[in-house]
């Protein structure tokens, strides 16, 4: 496609977008959907490291067996209220849900795969953005940053926290 028409369908459609790929050539998938269990509410509980997931981004909900909606942009402290909100509210069987650290959001990053980096069988709808985590910088940003990751090619990076992002919530699975 030339470079015009990709601008008329950008200005149309608001964005262009392409299908998931994975690639299992030289390494196997390194978030499998056999190491996550489904409860069948819109949650999935990781078998190796015992994090319960919500399945959609905050702004979507499950319905059908899938993400509705889109997913909405949040500061950082915007994502901490909307997990607030949520744990008071009751709505999701749960008052711990909370903005996962850096460790525990890359570990549901699928590696293999690129346009999202995740598992869209258990995460779908899941937008290629960058997405909160509750891991502060260390250093004089401290205060003002917190590190996203990106579920495109971008990977981890430091981010302002007033800077909009993606949120997916986790909590323990007692």
């Amino acid at each position: 496609m030339r470079p015009l028409a990709l601008g008329i369908l950008f200005f149309c459609f608001g964005q262009v977008s392409a299908e998931q790929l994975c690639d299992t050539s030289a390494f196997p998938l390194s978030a499998p959907t056999e190491r996550f269990e489904d409860n069948n509410d819109g949650t999935v509980t990781d078998i190796a490291s015992r994090l319960m997931w919500m399945r959609c981004s905050i702004g979507q909900t499950w319905s059908q067996g899938q993400c509705a909606g889109d997913a909405s942009r949040h500061t950082r402290t915007s994502a901490d209220a909307q997990a607030e909100s949520l744990n008071q509210g009751g709505t999701q069987f749960y008052n711990d849900w909370r903005v996962p650290t850096l460790r525990e959001l890359a570990s549901i990053t699928e590696r293999q795969c690129t346009n999202p980096r995740i598992n869209l069988e258990i995460f779908p709808g899941t937008p290629s953005g960058r997405y909160w985590t509750a891991s502060p910088v260390v250093g004089p940003e401290a205060a003002s940053h917190a590190y996203s990751i990106g579920f495109g090619t971008e990977g981890v990076a430091r981010s302002s926290t007033e800077e909009e992002h993606y949120v997916r919530l986790v909590r323990f699975d007692q």
